[in-house]
């Protein structure tokens, strides 16, 4: 696979708490000269990078991030809040809780709710998959497919661990076919990136791929 391929597939990430705006911009700028599918970053920063990059490149936040557990309508003036700023996609972290309570039509409709404050912005949806059963995650595909999102998402890079080839698998197996896979956390060498697109990935969240990229592809 071209090296240029792989870069198309890869939202450029930066989302670390000490994260300061010459970081956010050195990330845009290795976007646009590498044509990342996006630069995923704070949404304190959208504003004023979208008004840096313009139309040259695609930004990405992440609302209820890290942990999933604001409430509907805090994530869902989240996302307005970020669409306003100039938001393109939004990554949207699940309510565990309600998940491993059962409360599988809760976790359905703040989806849907969310994807409606989007306002016709691309949806990913991140269900933190090291912190779920294999039953857990097939159920989350249902879910995510049922709600309209865009995307199911496997980690937010937070957690205990991130994406696995055997969870990108099973996404590929379970989600619907209007469902893209995004694997995200811990993805580091470009033979792995690799691999996660040939199981089924559409999106990969990294930023030491596109780090290890010295010239131009």
């Amino acid at each position: 696979m071209e090296l240029s391929e792989i870069l198309r597939r890869c939202d450029h990430t930066l989302l670390s708490q000490t994260a300061t705006w010459q970081d956010i911009q050195a990330i845009c700028d290795d976007g646009i000269r590498f044509q990342t599918a996006s630069v995923c970053i704070p949404a304190c920063y959208v504003r004023q990078a979208k008004e840096y990059v313009g139309n040259r490149l695609t930004v990405c936040t992440v609302i209820g991030f890290p942990n999933g557990y604001d409430t509907t309508k805090a994530k869902c003036f989240q996302a307005t809040d970020a669409v306003e700023n100039g938001a393109d996609e939004i990554d949207m972290v699940i309510n565990i809780g309600l998940l491993k309570a059962g409360k599988d039509d809760e976790v359905l409709e703040e989806i849907r709710a969310v994807k409606k404050a989007c306002k016709g912005r691309l949806l990913k949806v991140i269900i933190e998959t090291c912190l779920l059963t294999r039953e857990e995650k097939i159920r989350m595909c249902r879910i995510v497919t049922e709600a309209g999102a865009d995307y199911i998402k496997t980690s937010t890079g937070f957690s205990t661990a991130g994406a696995t080839f055997e969870d990108v698998a099973l996404f590929a197996e379970f989600v619907g076919k209007n469902v893209k896979i995004k694997a995200a956390g811990g993805i580091s060498s470009l033979s792995d990136a690799e691999k996660f697109i040939q199981l089924g990935a559409s999106r990969l969240g990294t930023s030491r791929v596109v780090k290890q990229c010295g010239v131009e592809p």
